[in-house]
């Protein structure tokens, strides 16, 4: 045996031996996490807030086929509200989009990611909402996790409703501007915020239009009226409105004659416009302008795949042509409400809360 192998057989064991404790360290450490992460999600069976995820057969509909379950099912949840998601001129367009520009286009947009469709119905949303311009996101998660770090810095101020959705939760804690939440649609708290913030270079009223979980429509003529009065901003979220409230299905700022006063709209194609995927935000051109320049995520996620672009679009120009699919809405909630014993008949919106005393009930 030569010198230099002699030397490299004595040198290899006292190497296992040196890595010896930190292969120990490591694998102790994969095992407390892993006892916390077990011990994390025993708690959430034992509130009774396990989320079970149904095995869906079928296409989205009121009738769905489930795993396990025999024959077709009520389906009375979903968020596909104008029942677009398998209309057959959407499904259409996704196939034909999908021979004609490809699965997706493995780049972020401002690299070589923007076709022709994407510009098209980032147009045809602005048309829509009646506002400048639109920038297109992944989701309206995004799209809230984009708005408020570019538009707001700590010069200025944020007055949200305390029950805003998750995702425009995250997104204010992104930016730094000062944070104030005033209590659920209460417009005499609102004003003493709007007062107690009057020093802010720029302030931004944010609310949901509609909030998802009992239906609660914004009191935006109110908001609107304080907002001019104490010289701010004001910004919805519309994931729950967008396509079938108002007369023509605009929203909640349709509904409640605010269109011209309500600055900044943030809404999804995953819901009432074709339940795809992909968010979006509407308003003043040099918003999206800068939106483009900075938001992180547009700059740095994929663009839209062409097929979902493509139902979307055409979800959107089925709204465009006629109001008699947003009407409809209306209609089929009327006659829900009142041969369902379980909500009220007062109530007319599409949401209907059905409330139960433990949380245990909700996941039976």
């Amino acid at each position: 045996m030569s010198l230099g192998k002699a030397a490299r057989s004595l040198v290899s064991p006292a190497r296992g031996l040196l890595r010896a404790p930190a292969a120990r360290r490591t694998y102790s450490a994969v095992a407390d996490a892993r006892a916390v992460l077990e011990n994390e999600l025993e708690s959430i069976r034992a509130a009774g807030t396990w989320k079970a995820e149904r095995i869906i057969t079928s296409k989205q509909g009121p009738r769905i086929n489930v795993d396990g379950s025999r024959g077709n099912i009520l389906n009375f949840c979903a968020n596909n509200y104008l029942g677009l998601s398998s209309h057959p001129d959407v499904v259409q367009a996704g196939i034909d989009a999908l021979k004609l520009y490809g699965a997706g286009l493995s780049s972020v947009r401002f690299i070589c990611g923007t076709q022709d469709l994407h510009k098209n119905l980032e147009q045809k949303l602005a048309e829509f909402h009646e506002r400048e311009d639109c920038i297109l996101y992944a989701s309206c998660f995004d799209a809230n996790a984009g708005l408020f770090e570019v538009l707001l810095g700590p010069d200025d101020a944020v007055l949200s409703d305390e029950l805003n959705h998750a995702s425009i939760i995250d997104g204010i804690r992104l930016c730094r501007a000062k944070r104030l939440r005033y209590k659920h649609m209460d417009l005499s708290d609102l004003e003493t915020k709007l007062k107690e913030s009057q020093s802010s270079r720029m302030r931004l009223v944010v609310t949901d239009g509609v909030f998802s979980m009992d239906g609660d429509v914004a009191p935006l003529q109110g908001i609107c009226d304080l907002a001019e009065q104490y010289g701010a901003m004001v910004f919805i979220d519309e994931c729950h409105a967008t396509g079938f409230l108002g007369p023509r299905g605009r929203g909640t700022d349709e509904l409640l004659g605010v269109m011209d006063r309500v600055h900044i709209v943030n809404s999804t194609l995953g819901k009432a416009l074709g339940g795809a995927a992909g968010g979006y935000t509407v308003g003043p051109k040099p918003l999206i302008d800068l939106l483009r320049q900075r938001a992180r995520p547009y700059l740095f996620s994929n663009s839209l795949p062409p097929p979902v672009v493509a139902c979307a679009t055409r979800a959107v120009e089925l709204l465009l042509a006629s109001n008699e699919i947003s009407q409809s809405m209306t209609a089929k909630t009327m006659r829900c409400h009142f041969r369902c014993i379980l909500v009220s008949p007062k109530e007319t919106l599409s949401i209907m809360p059905i409330h139960l005393t433990r949380a245990k009930l909700y996941t039976a």
